[in-house]
């Protein structure tokens, strides 16, 4: 699609070529990236598993005229859309009883389908209490609708959420964080069903009432935080389910963790990103699975550290498209791995004289897949069918792959660092998780707590 859109700008016509259901995130897309009216031309149907013979008709018969009217036909310039409401950012949008209320915005997909707190101005102002930014200011202008968010829209969306009003200061640096262009914001709208989440650290824990132990996205803050986080990603970011929002299963909520310093016996992960332990900070992260939480045993002939590297690196390898985990080289790598340890195992790891930097790299060098089965991934898995000798040659993978054809062990991590680790949970269970990302990058900002 981008490229496309870089050939309108320079007055040369293009047309992107989509599937039946992809036209939306793809009009989507090319707006954010300052193309209203992007020529597009859809294959009809799922062509991954078309028969060739239909593929060629469907080709032939469809898809080629298509393309030509496309590239023939004048570019007009979009209508600008309508705004929700009229008149000032602070107008009253809808008048009504609770439950007309929750039929209005839900009708417009302003919610979860779940019922709302209407966001009344006096609960707005309750929020706009908590920064001291002008309530209109924008923080930022977030992909793919690219609306600015300010203060009062962003209080809004945690008032419907039923959000604290001390969370104000998170919320506004979480948009900051999904804002910059390392997250990849603009691109969590793929079939995978990319789900942002949000890692807490610092003091605000406590301030907030963020929960870090047991049943931590199910308790206190945490909860109405995640939703708030995900309807501002529906109604600022805009993005739709089934237009530009396109899991393929759907999604659950959006959800919350925070890191549990008292219990960790490491550096905290803002400290390993450049904060000071004072700070309070807020992670924008992304997963693609909440994922199976296997408890960690010591026996005789294994300590429990020892199983919980071989645990781990076994988990990473799960990951269900291990052909793009791999992928590192000419193309890049936007993806993340989570790891949650409960206290008892990170202290364990951390007795055995393990520090974070030696857990990633142990399970960088023993997180493998045999060479045949990320062949298969690679052929059988993608739109783009290629195999590893093809990836070597494009500068995808790393020459060592070549040596462990057909039978040998390959990795699947480009390198150490995608792996982020975080205790937090239960602080008397032996349990790891691992949560594997797609397609965004972390990013951290700096949580700016009112003074007392």
């Amino acid at each position: 699609m981008r490229p496309a859109v870089e050939a309108e700008k320079l007055g040369i016509p293009a047309v992107v070529v989509t599937t039946t259901g992809f036209t939306t995130i793809a009009r989507a897309a090319a707006k954010a990236e300052g193309m209203s009216a992007l020529r597009v031309a859809e294959y009809p149907g799922a062509v991954g598993v078309h028969a060739e013979a239909l593929v060629e008709k469907n080709v032939e018969e469809v898809l080629f005229g298509r393309i030509v009217d496309e590239l023939t036909r004048p570019v007009k310039a979009g209508a600008a859309q309508a705004a929700a409401a009229a008149g000032k950012p602070d107008a009253i949008v809808f008048e009504g009883t609770f439950d007309e209320i929750n039929a209005y915005f839900r009708e417009r997909e302003w919610t979860d389908n779940l019922p709302i707190i209407p966001p009344t101005p006096e609960r707005v102002a309750e929020f706009l209490k908590h920064t001291r930014r002008p309530p209109d200011q924008a923080i930022a202008v977030l992909a793919q609708a690219n609306l600015e968010a300010t203060p009062r829209n962003i209080a809004a969306n945690a008032v419907m959420a039923g959000c604290r009003p001390e969370t104000m200061p998170l919320l506004i640096a979480a948009v900051e964080a999904i804002a910059d262009n390392n997250y990849n914001l603009n691109n969590i709208g793929s079939t995978w069903g990319v789900l942002p989440f949000l890692l807490i650290g610092g003091p605000a824990i406590q301030k907030m009432g963020i929960e870090n132990g047991a049943h931590m996205i199910s308790r206190g803050a945490n909860p109405a935080i995640g939703r708030a986080f995900g309807m501002i990603i529906r109604n600022i970011a805009g993005y739709k389910l089934g237009r530009n929002y396109m899991g393929t299963f759907g999604y659950p909520l959006n959800f919350t963790i925070a890191e549990n310093d008292a219990e960790c016996p490491w550096e905290p992960y803002r400290v390993e990103h450049g904060f000071d332990r004072n700070d309070s900070t807020v992670t924008a992260c992304g997963t693609v699975t909440w994922g199976w939480p296997p408890a960690i045993y010591g026996t005789p002939d294994k300590t429990a550290a020892q199983t919980a590297l071989e645990f781990l690196s076994i988990e990473v390898t799960k990951k269900p498209c291990l052909a793009r985990l791999a992928e590192q080289g000419a193309k890049g790598f936007r993806d993340m791995i989570t790891i949650m340890i409960a206290p008892p195992v990170a202290k364990s790891l951390a007795a055995a004289g393990h520090s974070k930097q030696d857990i990633r790299n142990y399970i960088y060098e023993h997180a493998k897949v045999p060479y045949r089965e990320l062949e298969f991934l690679m052929k059988y898995g993608h739109s783009e069918a290629f195999t590893i000798p093809d990836a070597v040659a494009r500068g995808i993978y790393p020459e060592e792959y070549l040596k462990e054809k057909p039978d040998g062990m390959v990795r699947v991590l480009p390198n150490p660092d995608v792996i982020n680790i975080v205790v937090c949970g239960d602080p008397n269970r032996n349990r790891v998780m691992v949560l594997w990302g797609g397609y965004v990058n972390p990013v951290t900002r700096k949580i700016e707590l009112p003074s007392a």
